[in-house]
């Protein structure tokens, strides 16, 4: 027997944009789910924040960097008025980054905001994110934070360098291919949460919940090879007890995992891979089958560790 899925009207569980859905928002744990999501560390600094005779809702930085960021919550058909006021809301508190969260995006906002991110080079990023709530059966209602526009890493971080040196050609074929990647996986109905940013490093990280683990894909052009793997940080506990339930993950996951336990002298990190070779990543041609793989064996690997990760 199996559950029906229901969607929930927004207005069903937040009457009052700002005394309801700003202030859950707002809440750590809710806040983390909008972070993972969007792939940035965020921290809230103010609600309400003032910027001349209006306010914005959330004021919030990056906590690696500082910048911050600057979030507008609507919960209808985005309008223009909204859209007047996440500029202004910007230029006032010099935010690097906006996030417009609402109910549904208008076809012509969608373009505005494609146009901006294409144009403002890495000085100024936007999201735009569609809310929505499920629940199945008689659970209770699930948020869903879905982005429709965000930010092209790749695009941008060759456009800002187009006249120097900052990036190397492999810097920017790892930048490429894991943007392929991130448009690949989000148009997938998986369970894994695909982060919006990419970077230039051999690896891409996927979070899977806790900040001890999370599901870490690397490339390497020189052995041809990709791999998903689980990267555990600082906890020789938690890789321990994987270690124990080794046969039973190995059977879920349906195959043999390398299990590299050596990393754990250094007391930093351990990993469970699993790694498929001679597979020439720098032909384009070869993309899409190393994306599909690199998906589907990542939802496999988080599956057969997720009861033991809780």
């Amino acid at each position: 027997m199996l559950g029906k899925i229901e969607k929930i009207e927004l207005r069903d569980i937040w009457k009052h944009e700002a005394y309801d859905f700003t202030n859950w928002l707002a809440d750590s744990e809710n806040f983390q789910l909008l972070s993972e999501e969007i792939g940035l560390d965020l921290q809230v600094i103010k609600t309400e924040a003032n910027v001349g005779g209006f306010s914005a809702d959330i004021l919030a930085e990056e906590i690696n960097t500082g910048k911050k960021i600057i979030i507008e919550n609507q919960l209808e058909e985005t309008d223009h008025k909204h859209l007047g006021q996440i500029i202004t809301y910007a230029s006032g508190l010099e935010a690097k980054y906006i996030i417009w969260i609402f109910k549904e995006l208008r076809e012509e906002h969608r373009k505005a905001i494609d146009w901006l991110n294409e144009i403002t080079d890495n000085d100024l990023s936007i999201f735009a994110i569609k809310m929505e709530l499920w629940k199945i059966g008689d659970s209770l209602p699930a948020p869903k934070f879905n982005i429709l526009c965000s930010p092209n890493d790749w695009a941008k971080a060759v456009k800002k360098t187009s006249n120097s040196q900052e990036l190397t050609d492999t810097d920017l074929f790892r930048l490429e291919f894991y943007q392929g990647f991130i448009d690949y996986a989000s148009k997938q109905n998986n369970i894994l949460k695909i982060s919006q940013k990419t970077r230039t490093k051999q690896w891409y990280d996927i979070s899977i919940g806790s900040s001890q683990i999370k599901i870490r894909l690397t490339i390497s052009i020189q052995r041809n090879s990709i791999t998903t793997s689980l990267y555990i940080k600082n906890s020789k506990e938690l890789y321990n007890k994987l270690l124990d339930n080794k046969t039973q993950i190995e059977a879920s996951f349906g195959d043999k995992l390398n299990w590299r336990e050596d990393l754990l002298e250094d007391a930093k990190a351990s990993k469970i891979q699993f790694i498929r070779e001679n597979i020439d990543i720098k032909q384009k041609e070869n993309w899409q089958k190393a994306y599909e793989w690199l998906l589907g064996n990542s939802i496999k690997l988080y599956d057969a560790v997720k009861e033991y990760i809780k």
